[in-house]
């Protein structure tokens, strides 16, 4: 079966090729004409768990939307959504170079939770799973962390980092789905 991703994330992309899913990628718009209907923004006070299944279940919804608007075949709708969570805090993509030094500065020797939220939207009813991972960083120092933003690569990251890149190195001991760190659990997807 063919379905819909509702996400631009390569990595996404790259797992579903993995497990041999066949999909069409749904893109939305960003910048200064983003889908308000997914803007990533957390509420006051929103928990962790609760903000990654709002903005999942929202790219889902606006994903059957954009399948209604343009005529496309019925598929089922994949969408999904990573944010960490340390101390209480809820860790998005840094804004820019000097955010991604400082959300490192902030992992640097702790242990963080990465929450990954996958749904699938079929005829209208969406199914949510939620993948919980704990990740603790070794201390990283001011070097490494100027050379690793230097290299772009947390740029556009939950949390600043990619597991499977230069990031690994900072990785100590991880508890739950590396594919969900990454941003899609296979296991839970799959299933």
């Amino acid at each position: 079966m063919r379905l819909y991703l509702a996400s631009r994330s390569p990595r996404r992309r790259e797992l579903l090729h993995q497990i041999g899913i066949d999909f069409d990628t749904l893109v939305f718009r960003d910048g200064a004409r983003a889908d308000f209907e997914v803007d990533e923004t957390p509420f006051p006070g929103e928990a962790a768990d609760v903000y990654v299944e709002r903005v999942t279940r929202a790219k889902a919804e606006l994903g059957l939307r954009i399948v209604h608007e343009r005529k496309l075949p019925a598929r089922p709708i994949l969408s999904a959504d990573t944010t960490l969570e340390l101390g209480g805090d809820i860790i998005g993509k840094p804004v820019d170079m000097a955010d991604a030094a400082a959300i490192l500065r902030r992992l640097s020797g702790q242990t963080h939770r990465v929450l990954t939220g996958v749904a699938i939207n079929h005829f209208g009813r969406t199914e949510y799973i939620l993948s919980i991972s704990e990740v603790r960083f070794r201390p990283i120092d001011e070097d490494e962390i100027r050379h690793y933003v230097m290299s772009g690569e947390p740029m556009d990251k939950a949390g600043a980092y990619g597991i499977q890149g230069r990031a690994g190195l900072f990785i100590e001991h991880l508890s739950g789905s590396y594919t969900g760190v990454m941003g899609l659990p296979v296991c839970e997807t799959g299933e």
